[in-house]
């Protein structure tokens, strides 16, 4: 089933995500590479594509688990809920309707 992962950033969090990026990616890459990845990526901070030095406020991972159980136990690892970036990491079912 599907898994929405819905993550919020501690204030200021741009210097703390480009130092766990690449560990936070792997993971990712590995979800994709199961073709276990629906979606990821950041909201940007500001109402720009590009935000800059603004930053973003948080990310969203769709992924597919077994369980909720095995869905929040994935998340709890994230190098960004580890190191700090993320502040809240709410974890919820999700059912694809469209497209």
């Amino acid at each position: 089933m599907w898994y929405a992962i819905i993550s919020e950033d501690v204030e200021s969090s741009l210097a703390l995500r480009k130092i766990h990026r690449p560990a936070h990616l792997a993971r990712l890459t590995e979800l994709n590479e199961l073709d276990r990845l629906l979606i990821a990526g950041p909201h940007p901070a500001i109402d720009s594509a590009d935000p800059g030095e603004s930053g973003f406020s948080g990310s969203l991972v769709v992924a597919d688990f077994d369980s909720l159980g095995e869905a929040q136990a994935w998340a709890d690892q994230d190098p960004y809920l580890l190191n700090g970036v993320y502040q809240k990491v709410v974890v919820k079912p999700y059912l694809k309707v469209l497209p």
